[in-house]
């Protein structure tokens, strides 16, 4: 079957420069469409700053997807007939990124190939895409790769293949947020940074290897805002990887937002979880609900395994700080853990994972542990027989405390998690799968398992499951398997498939459905765009329920 086109960014008028055919092609296979790629435009802001004049007005910037075939994009890439290509390579793009520098390699192999970014960073020597490559920058490339450029097109040539990036300070830096197109504002996702680095050491992560956190100029970076602002950008996504860390930071950004509060802005921060302090939260409480949303990583509540992997989290205060956002504010909290850390046992992951539960975040990522490359989690491979998939993402398949059917049961769980819980379409089913029951006691973390377990055996399938056919599977699973009582059933799902806006007809709701369309108040079916938005409309859906159930 042949994949549908899918648009390429169009270089903006401000890029094109003179008519001559470009020298430098910028490019990266983003996941989606709607991802706008920061590393490439930073990369851009800088040609001429540091390459010297001349290169930015020779340079262009190119975007794709990973649902793109590499023939397509290559021919894209030759049809402006570069002399350098910089490719940006991310560990959910380098299996794809491989096939077109191959065949760029093959059909022209006098274009000069440069690859950078962390799936690049680390290993060099391991990878057939480094080996396929002229040259790859390490690190940084603000800098190193416009130098690079330089050189490649002016001579002398350089002598090393792989560059170590130098990492300037951050006001020797231009910003990129001019290279944010109009069509970027009005339909991608709009990535900045107020920071760069972490001062945490979190050996899973890859910020593990910095030695601190590094700000932009405020004054300079809240300008910047305020142009994206009044050019019409509403969706602000920060890739600081602690927002909160330096709180008089926080508090100006937050604020700055807050001045310029409307219906449509959308702001998302990852945030450190054990440290909010009062000015922050009296900040955070004033946003309206849908406007403000937060990544709270939390990983693990295991003290043991956090010592472990060098993970310095206050338990306490973190709980505190999610039960307040979750009780005192309107923000969206998406908190995330982590399955597979060394010395991590099910049942320890399970009590992690419940304690979590009960403080009610909106959604819990929850994620698999992958070794990227050149984090320090290495270091426990041996004592922890660590067994990990050896392509990408690199996906932990065993443990000594968590053996392989177990990880794949959890790997299910994950996706059913996913589609159930965090898609916030069954806020009233979920609270009747994960609580006990007369027939059934246990905790919030075991009955989904059991509920994960018996889906995957009742259908074998983790993927393309029709709204509908999801609906009969909850049903069958919360009526039969765990004998709860089908009327209570039927209404939590009727008023879960009224909320989520279908127009379909499941088997268990097709009498309720056909008898009581009008039972549901006006807005309560209406339909929503965005996850974040179902979970914010879950109170009036909970008001919803009583209705549907007397209507049934």
């Amino acid at each position: 079957m042949s994949r549908p086109a899918i648009p390429v960014v169009p270089t903006p008028p401000s890029l094109s420069g003179p008519a001559a055919e470009p020298a430098i092609v910028l490019a990266t296979l983003n996941a989606k469409y709607i991802h706008a790629s920061l590393g490439l435009r930073c990369l851009l802001a800088n040609m001429d700053l540091h390459g010297g004049a001349g290169l930015r007005a020779v340079t262009r910037l190119r975007e794709f997807t990973i649902g793109q075939r590499p023939v397509q994009i290559v021919e894209s890439l030759l049809a402006l007939n570069p002399r350098v290509i910089g490719l940006g390579v991310y560990i959910w793009n380098v299996v794809e990124t491989t096939q077109v520098v191959r065949l760029l390699k093959t059909l022209r192999p006098d274009i000069r190939v440069v690859l950078g970014g962390p799936e690049v960073s680390f290993e060099t020597g391991e990878q057939d895409i480094c080996r396929l490559a002229d040259h790859v920058v390490t690190g940084w490339g603000d800098v190193s790769f416009p130098k690079l450029c330089r050189v490649l097109l002016d001579g002398p040539q350089p002598l090393m293949k792989v560059i170590a990036g130098e990492q300037p300070p951050l006001d020797e830096l231009a910003l990129p947020y001019n290279d944010y197109t109009d069509e970027d504002l009005s339909q991608r996702l709009l990535y900045v940074e107020a920071s760069r680095g972490c001062p945490f050491k979190c050996e899973f992560c890859l910020s593990s290897l910095d030695k601190t956190a590094w700000a932009f100029g405020l004054d300079h970076f809240m300008a910047e805002m305020a142009l994206l602002y009044r050019r019409g950008a509403r969706n602000f996504k920060f890739v600081d990887r602690t927002f909160n860390l330096k709180v008089d930071f926080s508090v100006r950004i937050l604020q700055f937002f807050l001045d310029r509060m409307a219906p449509d802005l959308f702001v998302h921060f990852e945030v450190v979880p054990d440290s909010l302090p009062d000015r922050l939260k009296a900040l955070i409480a004033q946003f309206p609900a849908g406007s403000l949303q937060f990544e709270v990583g939390i990983q693990s509540f295991n003290p043991e395994v956090q010592q472990r992997i060098s993970r310095r989290q206050d338990n306490v205060k973190t709980a505190d700080n999610l039960r307040w956002l979750v009780n005192e504010s309107q923000a969206h909290v998406h908190a995330d853990l982590i399955f597979g850390l060394p010395g991590e046992t099910l049942q320890s992951f399970a009590d992690g994972f419940d304690r979590l539960h009960a403080l009610g975040p909106h959604e819990i990522q929850f994620g698999i542990l992958k070794r990227l490359r050149g984090t320090p989690i290495t270091r426990h491979t041996v004592d922890f027989a660590m067994a990990y998939d050896p392509q990408t993402p690199y996906t932990i398949l065993q443990t000594s405390t968590i053996g392989f059917a177990t990880m794949q049961r959890i790997q299910r769980f994950a996706r059913y998690w996913e589609m159930v819980a965090n898609s916030g379409r069954f806020s009233e089913a979920l609270r009747l799968l994960l609580r006990d029951s007369p027939q059934v006691a246990g905790s919030a973390f075991h009955h989904f398992l059991a509920f994960s377990d018996w889906l995957w055996q009742t259908t074998g399938k983790t993927h393309e499951f029709a709204l509908e056919k999801l609906v009969d599977l909850l049903f069958e699973h919360l009526a039969q398997a765990r004998g709860l009582d089908p009327d209570a059933v039927c209404a939590a799902l009727l008023a879960d498939y009224r909320a989520s806006g279908a127009r379909g007809r499941p088997h268990c709701l097709a009498d309720r459905l056909a008898a009581g369309r009008s039972a549901l108040p006006a807005g309560a079916a209406k339909p929503r765009s965005e996850r974040q938005d179902r979970h914010v409309g879950q109170q009036s859906h909970r008001e919803a329920i009583e209705q549907a159930a007397a209507a049934a």
